[in-house]
């Protein structure tokens, strides 16, 4: 892309998030406040071989871009108790056309945006399943129009794990076809959301059925030290100039997810414009 090029889009896209805010949608209802807190967020390189073995793989950063441990203190927040479903989506799109599939630059999505729609319509039967083949500029312009803004790393982390040091978002017990929508269940696809129990704090699916777009820009590991309400890569608000390339963090795992990425600290990354059948996003918002 020339520099032309590229100052074109990034007009675009700062266009379309700035024009977001301006007509607020309808917040999740069931928005579930998480008080805030200090916990330990990551994992402690010691403990690296261990999980190595204990899980029988072992690839460069496997494990290592979960470390340093380190503590971390988050403001209270509410987090959607659900995934965004495509009957939400639609709500959005419905409010602001300008981000439909025939609206937005080429240059903001790898050619899937919203691929799965037909005439501006949702798939039949799925309304209630998770949105997919989304972009992460499209994903935070959601949240902004429903009043919040995608979560970070740490507060995730934090909800998933309900305050203490569990492995998975039920406790260390693990995964089973009962518990999560994963590889073993077979299924190969997106369940409705909320179709598998929740955690302690009442947020469903925090492991498998699609991963989840974050605010943070992905960074290899942690920096050392303690933080409070981190955000890898500076404050994203809504800064008028966004990324179109580049890789955010993503959490959680999909319905092809193996055990090992269902786990509360696993770390992963997605390029901001590549729209998949296997990513979709929550939202954060203010405790009140």
């Amino acid at each position: 892309m020339s520099p032309v090029e590229r100052t074109l889009v990034l007009t675009l896209a700062a266009s379309l998030v700035s024009s977001t805010p301006a007509a607020p949608g309808r917040p999740a209802e069931s928005a579930v406040f998480v008080a805030g807190g200090s916990f330990e967020m990551g994992t402690d390189p010691a403990d690296v071989p261990e999980l190595k073995a204990r899980y029988q793989i072992d690839f460069p950063g496997v494990f290592e871009n979960e470390a340093p441990a380190h503590q971390v203190t988050v403001s209270d927040f509410r987090l959607d108790r659900h995934e965004v479903s495509y009957e939400r989506f639609a709500e959005f799109l419905a409010a602001h056309p300008e981000w439909r599939r025939d609206h937005i630059a080429p240059e903001l999505h790898n050619g899937d945006y919203l691929g799965d729609w037909t005439d501006g319509r949702p798939p039949a039967g799925k309304s209630d399943h998770p949105i997919v083949f989304i972009t992460w500029h499209s994903a935070q312009a959601f949240c902004r129009w429903a009043g919040g803004r995608l979560p970070t790393e740490a507060e995730w982390e934090f909800a998933a794990r309900a305050g203490d040091d569990r492995e998975f978002p039920w406790g260390d017990e693990p995964p089973s076809p009962e518990r999560a929508n994963y590889y073993r269940n077979g299924l190969q696809a997106t369940t409705p959301v909320g179709s598998f129990p929740a955690n302690e704090l009442g947020l469903h699916d925090l492991a498998g059925n699609v991963w989840e777009f974050l605010l943070d820009a992905w960074v290899e590991s942690y920096p050392d030290g303690p933080r409070t309400d981190p955000v890898a890569g500076g404050p994203v608000a809504d800064d008028p100039i966004l990324e179109v390339e580049g890789r955010r963090a993503v959490r959680g795992a999909s319905y092809g997810g193996s055990v090992v990425n269902l786990r509360t600290r696993w770390r992963d990354s997605h390029v901001v414009t590549n729209a998949v059948a296997f990513v979709g996003f929550r939202c954060a918002y203010p405790p009140r």
